[in-house]
């Protein structure tokens, strides 16, 4: 949840990418810049290929017209985002954002807890990072994925902060660009990365 100018609350309603890319601006500057697109609707249908209506959200509507679509079209407007990405960010930039976020340097008191609750809460990517982090640790993330066109995938992504028995945190982002490999394999990929985060803190 992000909040309107610096010292003012909590913001209840959805913000405009503007407003949240002014935001990211003032707190994130050089090359570990997080940039923010038009929103994840214009975003995903762009990427697709398609022209963003409100009735794409009804239903699966959204995925019936992209199944619908030759894929020569998919497959130029997929290169077309690859080749110039309207969002994005450097893993260094997201650990670098998650960790002003646990020591709460991003948002105020209670917007800060209430992020970290819904991370913390998250039931997308069990067997991604998740799966990886040991008993007695606690794992709070947001998932992320791009558009699938088999056989190339972009975008699988997990972030998050992952925080050992005796209270020590670790920022955490691990972010698989365009692939081809399976599922089972990145998978495993990210899961091996909070293992030797937890092999790390042992030491």
């Amino acid at each position: 949840m992000l909040e309107r100018g610096d010292c003012r609350g909590p913001v209840r309603r959805r913000l405009r990418p503007e407003a949240v890319r002014s935001y990211l601006a003032r707190r994130f500057i050089g090359p570990d810049t997080i940039r923010f697109g038009p929103g994840e609707r214009l975003l995903q249908s762009q990427t697709a290929g398609l022209t963003w209506t409100q009735d794409l959200a009804m239903g699966r509507r959204f995925y019936a017209a992209r199944s619908n679509l030759p894929r020569s079209v998919r497959e130029k407007a997929l290169d077309s985002y690859l080749a110039n990405p309207i969002d994005g960010a450097s893993p260094l930039g997201i650990v670098k954002a998650l960790s002003k976020l646990q020591k709460g340097e991003m948002l105020s008191p209670r917007s800060t807890q209430i992020l970290l609750a819904t991370m913390h809460e998250a039931k997308t990517g069990p067997q991604r990072v998740k799966a990886g982090v040991p008993a007695g640790w606690i794992y709070m993330h947001k998932t992320g994925t791009g558009q699938e066109l088999s056989p190339r995938s972009t975008g699988y992504n997990d972030v998050g902060i992952m925080t050992a028995p005796d209270g020590t945190s670790y920022a955490i982002a691990v972010m698989i660009g365009e692939t081809t490999v399976g599922i089972p394999q990145r998978w495993e990929l990210m899961q091996s990365v909070s293992r030797a985060v937890a092999a790390l803190h042992r030491r």
